[in-house]
């Protein structure tokens, strides 16, 4: 096939043009059948995701108080309706659907603390006021174990209180409100390593 110069620039053009208007959803395919069945007669919530520090818009459609469908918003400034793999996955970490297509509990997730005693090969389920007491008095151990009241700088002693046996990681899926007060814990606690896990 023999093309000029001026026919190269148009086929080009024109091939630019067309990949442009699909890219935009001028091509759109209509929603699929079950899809549209799923958010039908539900509640649109606008949220943030959780899963990190980013704050992605997140539409959440909402019937009889159960998510059954979660993505991206298109008019959030920061992701524009799109969503990484772990802010796709919303959805499925509380919810599957059922062969009848209702919302079930996802039975993989873990609603309940897990112990493992030392030397066994087995986990036990917990109450959740027994894993907190638990922890507590672990933490109080360890800190007053390992307790520096003192340290030695430069040939004289300088007042740190401070543990160097205990570390804090921040979580993402916490406001900042509820960071910050975790950061004053920590540091009152006499924690000096601090870090938080919102990392892309």
């Amino acid at each position: 096939m023999d093309l000029s110069r001026r026919s190269f620039f148009k086929l080009v053009g024109t091939t630019t043009a067309t990949a442009s208007l699909v890219g935009v959803g001028a091509c759109k395919a209509p929603l699929a059948s079950g899809e549209a069945l799923r958010v039908r007669y539900t509640k649109e919530v606008h949220t943030t995701c959780t899963f990190c520090g980013v704050g992605c818009g997140l539409i959440c459609h909402v019937r009889d108080g159960v998510i059954v469908n979660a993505e991206g918003d298109p008019g959030h400034p920061i992701n524009e309706g799109t969503l990484c793999s772990k802010g796709a996955s919303h959805y499925n970490m509380s919810y599957v659907f059922d062969r009848h297509g209702r919302p079930q509990p996802n039975p993989k997730r873990l609603t309940k603390p897990l112990y493992r005693a030392p030397g066994s090969d087995k986990y036990e389920e917990k109450d959740w006021e027994w894993a907190l007491a638990e922890i507590a008095a672990k933490i109080k151990d360890t800190r007053d174990r390992n307790f520096e009241e003192t340290a030695t700088v430069d040939g004289r002693a300088v007042t740190v209180n401070r543990t160097k046996a205990i570390s804090w990681l921040g979580s993402a899926f916490c406001t900042c409100e509820e960071n910050y007060l975790f950061h004053k814990m920590a540091r009152a606690m006499g924690v000096i390593q601090i870090d938080h896990c919102a990392r892309l």
